[in-house]
């Protein structure tokens, strides 16, 4: 079983702001949450895993992360001097699903998440895999005990 952790993913804010999605409970389904300071409670970001056996025996494994954007606040509230507490004004959700055969080996499905990787990351007409290093990350995803490679590699849910 992956073991539940801090996860630290960084953001596209200029410049980089590491997040710390922290473990809030394995059931029914992992689940974290950031606990960024100055955030309320609906505003932190959201991130589950989830392993749904198929009714043909194949396996549907899915990572949710869901990123609200709050409202800014106006330069002044009412004549009374009430400002408005923030409000989330959307939610950003991102979804990876991955359908496995029954049949299918870790190696295989480490393949397919590699390669989603590389296409995620920017694979382009110049470059095979974006961002990554495919020579140095041979056997990375297959081989890792993270978190959300176990997840969607080993059909591990983190706990």
């Amino acid at each position: 079983m992956a073991a539940m952790t801090n996860l630290l993913v960084k953001d596209d804010a200029n410049p980089l702001v590491e997040q710390t999605f922290i473990p809030i409970t394995d059931t029914p389904e992992p689940f974290w949450r950031t606990n960024s300071a100055g955030v309320p409670f609906e505003g932190q970001a959201r991130l589950t895993q989830s392993v749904v056996k198929q009714k043909n025996g194949s396996y549907k494994i899915t990572a949710k992360l869901e990123v609200p954007v709050m409202e800014t606040l106006g330069a002044s509230g009412t004549s009374f001097g009430y400002v408005a507490p923030p409000k989330v004004a959307y939610v950003n959700t991102v979804i990876l699903s991955v359908f496995a055969d029954r049949r299918s080996t870790i190696a295989d499905r480490a393949n397919a998440l590699k390669m989603m990787m590389g296409c995620i990351a920017g694979a382009s007409s110049t470059t095979a895999t974006g961002t990554l290093n495919g020579a140095s990350a041979a056997d990375a995803v297959k081989n890792s005990s993270a978190a959300f490679p176990q997840l969607f590699v080993s059909l591990i849910l983190a706990s």
